[in-house]
């Protein structure tokens, strides 16, 4: 019997393989056979729990159910449709009483993933400006002037799940968003950062919650523990605008 990690893990890494074998059809076959293979594997190897996928209808059955799996089957779906990009990804979560409590982001173009079971140990920040990974398509202006503030180094990358794994394994030092996302976007990167040591949160600090009657969640930051105060503050004097 696989434990909820080992469940996660594989699953990702399942659907990471189909989504390479199934490239050239596309970002809308990506997406639909992802979630059917995805689903599938939930069904057979938690048949009790409940599912919040992107791709999938709601009833919100979901919200009387302790453990429910928010998955999103292609994260990045224009990099996915833009080969030979690797910054796309596979999310899979389990969140027990609204915290993400196993989680895998595999990253099928580069052959990793990445789990909560065996969580990689962030390296040493390298010397230099912070590097702040950041939408390489649509950056809210507000993450564009917290990354100005702080002289920052935008490292601009595809999908959530590529840029919160940037952070894991050093090639940032912190992922922020602003203006939307919902919670198959993050559930996973921030099981997987969270377990990793780094610091997950909202943009002002305060806990993410899973599993919610509204899925939306519009802000996101993961960072190395030391930057939360500095890169919360720099959040805090940059007044929302028009």
């Amino acid at each position: 019997m696989m434990d909820d990690h080992a469940v996660a893990a594989e699953a990702a890494a399942q659907v990471g393989r189909r989504l390479l074998a199934i490239r050239e059809q596309g970002g809308a076959a990506g997406d639909r056979h992802g979630n059917e293979l995805l689903l599938e594997l939930l069904h057979r190897l938690r048949p009790d729990d409940a599912v919040l996928s992107e791709e999938s209808p709601d009833d919100h059955s979901r919200l009387d159910r302790r453990r429910v799996w928010i998955i999103d089957p292609l994260d990045g779906t224009r990099e996915y449709g833009e080969p030979p990009r690797t910054d796309w990804a596979v999310h899979v979560a389990l969140a027990v009483d609204h915290v993400p409590v196993a989680g895998a982001v595999a990253l099928p173009g580069t052959g990793l993933v990445l789990h909560t079971g065996e969580p990689p140990a962030p390296p040493s920040r390298s010397a230099g400006p912070l590097r702040i990974a950041i939408s390489r398509s649509r950056p809210s202006e507000l993450v564009r002037r917290v990354v100005t503030s702080l002289s920052a180094m935008p490292v601009p990358m595809g999908s959530a799940g590529a840029k919160a794994m940037a952070v894991v394994q050093g090639v940032a030092d912190a992922y922020l968003h602003s203006g939307g996302q919902y919670e198959w976007d993050s559930c996973a990167p921030v099981a997987v950062a969270a377990a990793a040591g780094l610091h997950v949160s909202r943009l002002d600090g305060t806990t993410l919650r899973y599993n919610q009657a509204d899925p939306y969640l519009p802000d996101l930051l993961i960072c190395r523990p030391e930057l939360v105060e500095i890169i919360v503050g720099a959040v805090r004097t940059e007044p929302a605008r028009p």
